[in-house]
């Protein structure tokens, strides 16, 4: 069995390493050698222990940075800057794949760039989330607008006293979001979520995005 038999076998273009000796266990007594082989000879790139890519020629599509974040911390999903910045509420292009997660806050340095993880309480974890799916990459989470705003401003310092008159200059001017974007976010979801925080800062947002979209 050579790469291309494996990679069509496994279909994804990341997987762990469960996955991968599930389909080698057919034709070879150690899988594990074999991907050990596979690893030295540039065929896999290991982004952490137990979890691999396939090298770029055997790629058929891009990588799907946003499901190997999931995969490499679990539970997790996308948030904070990386998903504000993809879904456009932020002007710059985030480098580093930032992420929520249950478990300690952790980063992980790989081939592919920078992976952050930050902990957050386990009675907010599941609002607001997307799920996504595709053959390539399997299911993905990650954070809707509104739950990655949420994120960021309850992990961020310079929010921590902020007041409510204080919200949309804060918004506009330190998160840099546009001020039509604003207007296209769900209140009543950021109330809902600074309820699960048990933000008063949160509630403020919610509040002050209520209050300019009603006008």
């Amino acid at each position: 069995m050579d790469t291309l038999d494996i990679k069509n076998a496994i279909k994804l273009n990341h997987f762990t390493v469960d996955m991968l000796k599930n389909i080698l266990a057919k034709e070879y007594d150690q899988p594990i050698q074999k991907i050990n082989y596979m690893v030295k000879n540039g065929d896999l790139i290991a982004l952490k222990r137990g979890v691999y890519v396939f090298s770029e020629k055997y790629r058929t599509t891009s990588l799907n940075y946003i499901s190997i974040a999931n995969i490499i911390h679990q539970p997790s999903y996308v948030s904070f800057e990386y998903a504000l910045s993809y879904h456009g509420l932020i002007p710059e292009r985030v480098y580093t794949i930032t992420s929520a997660s249950l478990k300690k806050s952790i980063e992980y340095s790989t081939p592919l760039g920078n992976f952050s993880y930050q902990k957050i309480p386990a009675k907010v974890y599941s609002l607001g989330i997307g799920w996504k799916y595709n053959e390539i990459d399997g299911g993905y989470f990650i954070s809707t607008p509104e739950k990655a705003l949420c994120d960021k401003i309850y992990a961020d310092k310079r929010a921590k006293n902020l007041r409510e008159n204080e919200v949309i200059e804060y918004l506009e001017e330190d998160l840099r979001i546009d001020y039509e974007e604003l207007l296209k976010l769900d209140s009543k979801l950021v109330w809902y979520i600074a309820m699960g925080y048990g933000s008063k800062v949160l509630l403020s947002v919610a509040n002050s995005l209520k209050r300019i979209q009603n006008g």
